[in-house]
């Protein structure tokens, strides 16, 4: 039996049966067209046999098409309610048994995965999307692509390039595991309820080696944070304060470094925050 996905009332019925409003507490926005499910999960290349992640499931109507094609799936979903329902909803949609797998739990505080997910296919909140993305691919070093769709100016800002307007602490952390890019739009009219804001699709695919370690990562996002939390600053005076507590010292290191001193963090790469993170050595704070 192949697996159906849901249309626009059974999503509106199986809300009213489990007395979900959607909320903008939790950003919940509900897919509510096959069509657009079925393009997410093309575009993330979802092949059978696979085993991919889900964060913020809802009512199913993006896990029913990563199941019709063929993957299993592992769903994150903080909603109790949510989470009881899914499994039910995926047998009277003809899911095989073991197919799904459903995670009741905080996807900001998910330490472990049942299935070892190598691919993530989510359409998160807009309110915590970065945080959650970051969180995932720090703790999961298993997850080598995926697409996830987002507010249109969280998209942009984690696929910009150094120099982009939008380019800032989200776009170089998010490329500290590999590339990102821009992967499709996605109408309004396509969410229940309609949000007033756009969205967007973004595919990322991890490096095939590590950048670095965990202590470097996280002496690499002081760097960041230092920089963008001052953006219209020179980094000689932004990071004055991580980089020995002095302009002077921070051109220092910024010298040794290859980077400008009175250059922006706008202007760099990751490659060049790490490798000032590296130069700064013991003296840089890692919180």
């Amino acid at each position: 039996m192949p697996v159906q996905l849901l249309g626009a009332g059974e999503i509106r019925a199986l809300a009213a049966e489990l007395d979900v409003t959607p909320t903008k507490k939790l950003g919940q926005n509900f897919v509510v067209d096959a069509n657009t499910v079925r393009k997410i999960v093309h575009v993330a290349d979802v092949r059978p046999g696979e085993s991919v992640v889900e964060i913020g499931p809802g009512l199913g109507s993006l896990t029913l098409a990563i199941l019709e094609a063929g993957a299993s799936v592992t769903a994150v979903e903080i909603d109790a309610r949510l989470a009881a329902r899914l499994p039910g909803t995926a047998t009277a949609h003809g899911v095989a048994d073991g197919a799904l797998q459903v995670v009741a739990a905080d996807a900001l505080r998910v330490s472990d995965l049942p299935g070892r997910p190598t691919v993530l296919v989510a359409n998160l909140p807009y309110n915590v999307s970065v945080p959650v993305l970051l969180h995932f691919l720090e703790t999961f070093p298993e997850l080598q692509r995926g697409v996830v769709m987002v507010q249109a100016e969280v998209g942009e800002r984690l696929a910009a390039p150094p120099g982009s307007k939008v380019y800032g602490a989200p776009s170089a952390k998010a490329a500290w595991y590999g590339p990102w890019r821009l992967a499709g739009t996605v109408s309004r009219q396509v969410f229940w309820p309609v949000p007033n804001v756009d969205s967007v699709l973004v595919a990322f695919t991890r490096d095939a080696s590590p950048r670095g370690t965990d202590r470097e990562r996280l002496r690499t996002f002081a760097i960041v944070d230092a920089a963008f939390r001052q953006r219209r600053k020179m980094l000689r005076q932004a990071l004055a304060d991580v980089l020995g507590g002095s302009s002077s010292s921070a051109s220092a290191v910024l010298e040794h470094a290859g980077v400008r001193a009175t250059a922006r963090g706008e202007e760099l790469s990751i490659d060049d925050f790490q490798r000032i993170a590296a130069i700064a050595g013991g003296d840089l704070p890692v919180r």
